[in-house]
């Protein structure tokens, strides 16, 4: 008998995928394979780049394209001005890799950034968005994806870089608006414009917070 979670999942990512290429997303569903699947949307002269994503370092993907492609990497920088800078040239990459702090089972995408370089890139600039998505991201309505944003993924990153937030305090948001917020920028990305530009490869198992 098949594991009723991998039959859940599959029923879940089938459904989402289809929500997402009615909103022009390309979009797959992976249960194991997808380093292979993203690898496949990557063309091999591609210069590639990525947002702050734990992620696409789960799945294998950052360190392959490290090893196999020429990167614009801001954890190269030496000062925070040259980070900045090369965060800037990020977006005119070929190939921006990121993920999703939530997906709406609407095939709605929400992140929460603060700098605005992942949002930025996923709006404009490179010539395509890779998302890696787990299914833990799934939430049923746009105010659940975006609470999912505050609650949950900017929450543990306040702990990851050692922010002096609230909710780094408490684990909770606390709507700051203070220096160190990571909650600048939330952006909804209810289309891909162009068709096909941005593409969603859903994981099925628990991948990134």
């Amino acid at each position: 008998m098949a594991d009723p979670r991998t039959e859940r999942n599959a029923i879940l990512g089938a459904s989402l995928v289809k929500k997402l290429k009615a909103r022009a997303f390309d979009a797959y569903y992976c249960q194991e394979e997808a380093l292979r699947q993203a690898l496949a949307l990557i063309p091999k002269d591609d210069v590639i780049s990525w947002g702050g994503s734990v992620s696409i370092a789960e799945i294998g993907l950052q360190e392959y394209v490290r090893k196999h492609f020429t990167c614009i990497d801001r954890d190269t920088a030496k000062t925070p001005e040259e980070r900045m800078e090369i965060m800037r040239k990020a977006l005119l990459c070929d190939t921006f890799l990121m993920s999703a702090n939530a997906i709406t089972v609407n095939g709605e995408l929400v992140n929460i950034d603060g700098n605005g370089n992942r949002c930025a890139a996923m709006i404009f600039g490179p010539k395509q968005v890779i998302v890696i998505a787990g299914l833990n991201k799934v939430v049923k309505t746009l105010h659940s994806a975006i609470d999912r944003a505050h609650e949950t993924a900017a929450t543990i990153n306040a702990q990851r870089f050692s922010l002096k937030t609230p909710c780094a305090l408490i684990g909770i948001c606390g709507d700051c608006n203070c220096d160190d917020t990571i909650c600048n920028y939330i952006v909804i990305t209810r289309r891909s414009k162009p068709a096909n530009k941005i593409k969603v490869i859903l994981v099925g198992e628990d991948v990134g917070f």
